[in-house]
């Protein structure tokens, strides 16, 4: 048994987690309006992050799919909140990328009132997860999104993605110095949790801080 500042993770955990993750999972809708965004009050997980952070790659990883959600080759080519269904028992919303230099104002504006308007008012959203690219930590547009976020005031877990594009001996690095940022942020939660979706690492233990009530 681990216990990760708050979170107690053990074999009956994660066998549940697992259980809840390999049900049936189904694209329900996209919604480019908040109108559109479907009702629902099943516990609901949703990802945030940078235009080609690997949110995408991340999602299929944790439900072992290969194309449940499209990665694009193209940033910041999603403007919508595309929602997933596990068998009834659990939610995903994938939150369109930010961060995209090439998006025109316009798009950055509607990205921020759609996603601060989604978190205010999502009753049944029960874990938010912020990815960050692991190979470069914090960037200006993630530290803008934090702030949209922290206004909204809604806690969230900080996720590394592609930490096995980082050498072994940086990554503790990495870690510590994110955790340093984020626990300047009253709605972080003050762990970062490190994830390869290619190779798997880290996958198991998100599945269970996602499952938790």
């Amino acid at each position: 048994m681990t216990i990760e500042q708050g979170f107690i993770i053990d074999e009956e955990t994660l066998a549940e987690a697992q259980r809840i993750f390999r049900q049936e999972c189904r694209f329900i809708a996209g919604a480019d309006r908040l109108e559109r965004i479907p009702p629902s009050n099943v516990p609901e997980v949703a990802f945030a992050g940078r235009s080609n952070v690997g949110k995408s790659s991340l999602i299929n990883a944790l439900t072992g799919r290969k194309n449940l959600a499209r990665a694009s080759n193209t940033p910041g080519r999603t403007q919508q909140i595309n929602f997933f269904d596990l068998g009834g028992l659990l939610q995903l919303a994938d939150l369109p990328g930010y961060g995209y230099a090439k998006v025109t104002r316009a798009k950055a504006h509607a990205w921020n009132t759609m996603v601060s308007q989604y978190l205010r008012s999502r009753d049944n959203l029960t874990r938010l997860c912020v990815l960050v690219d692991g190979r470069h930590g914090l960037l200006a547009a993630d530290y803008k999104a934090l702030d949209i976020i922290d206004s909204a005031g809604v806690a969230y877990l900080v996720i590394l993605t592609k930490i096995d594009k980082v050498k072994m001996s940086a990554r503790a690095a990495r870690i510590a110095e994110v955790e340093a940022e984020i626990r300047k942020r009253k709605g972080a939660f003050p762990k970062v949790y490190a994830t390869s979706s290619e190779k798997g690492e880290g996958i198991a233990e998100l599945r269970a801080i996602l499952t938790m009530a």
